[in-house]
């Protein structure tokens, strides 16, 4: 098992269905995948150059094919990985913003639109 700190830039016009699909569950039922990602995606944070930004673990070669064929390609692009200990790219970005906070207050801000 590797660990890695994923970085991708969402795709706003989707990002509230993405939100919607993670809060009921959807991610979470996939296999082999969907735990690992949904609870990574759920606590996912938000950079200053507005990539998204998460630790996640993964057993597959190259690194999350399986999450990018069924959900990272559809609502991110630019995605990135770096090998890291797990736990320690959580550390990293803990003091950054929750994704989810900032990109539906971006979602609803009429001077973004």
């Amino acid at each position: 098992m590797a660990y890695y700190l994923v970085q991708a830039k969402p795709i706003l016009e989707s990002a509230e269905q993405l939100y919607k699909i993670l809060k009921n569950g959807d991610i979470r039922h996939m296999r082999p995948f969907g735990q690992a990602l949904h609870e990574a995606l759920e606590d996912a944070r938000l950079q200053d150059n507005g990539f998204a930004i998460w630790e996640e673990e993964d057993y597959c070669a190259p690194p999350l094919a399986q999450e990018r064929r069924a959900v990272l390609n559809i609502f991110f692009e630019k995605l990135s990985v770096e090998r890291v200990e797990k736990g320690t790219g959580w550390k990293q970005i803990r003091h950054l913003p929750h994704l989810w906070n900032e990109i539906l207050i971006l979602q609803h801000d009429p001077a973004t639109a």
